[in-house]
């Protein structure tokens, strides 16, 4: 738990993430609690890099019917950086989400200033499909949001 609250409040880190990220240890022992008792309809996950805790991601299901996920919570400690940790935990996240829980889309917003974000978000395959303009206030100002989607056929090649 220790590192959780380390991660999210992190000066490097804090900034880039929604405004309503749990950030403290009651609110991540909730979200790990929901985790635990709805494990197809939300999830949070640590990230391992070479048997360390380097980061986190979750998930949430946004539509049953049509097999749609919203992810979000992506950090990756500082310290871990420039190795594309987040590109291959993405990777698995994605095969795990649409192969084993059956997911058909999965989706993402980024914050427009957040290039490092937009980047990775790309390089993992997710396609860019709009902005919501000066969506969110975040750091005392209006700032837009990136949307970006990857579909099951994205991922297996598939038409």
């Amino acid at each position: 738990m220790e590192f959780l609250v380390e991660l999210v409040t992190h000066a490097d880190v804090e900034p880039y993430l929604a405004a309503v990220t749990a950030k403290s240890q009651e609110e991540l022992l909730e979200a790990i609690r929901r985790s635990e008792e709805d494990p197809d309809a939300f999830g949070l996950f640590v990230i391992e890099a070479d048997g360390e805790r380097a980061g986190t991601v979750r998930f949430t299901r946004a539509n049953r019917r049509s097999r749609i996920a919203d992810l979000g919570g992506l950090a990756v400690h500082p310290d871990f950086r420039g190795r594309y940790v987040g590109d291959d935990a993405a990777r698995l996240f994605q095969r795990h989400l649409l192969d084993e829980l059956g997911y058909h889309r999965l989706q993402l917003e980024v914050y427009g200033f957040n290039e490092r974000a937009m980047v990775h978000a790309e390089r993992a395959g997710f396609v860019r499909e709009g902005v919501r303009r000066k969506a969110y206030w975040r750091n005392d100002e209006w700032v837009d949001s990136v949307l970006y989607g990857l579909v099951a056929e994205d991922v297996s090649g598939e038409e």
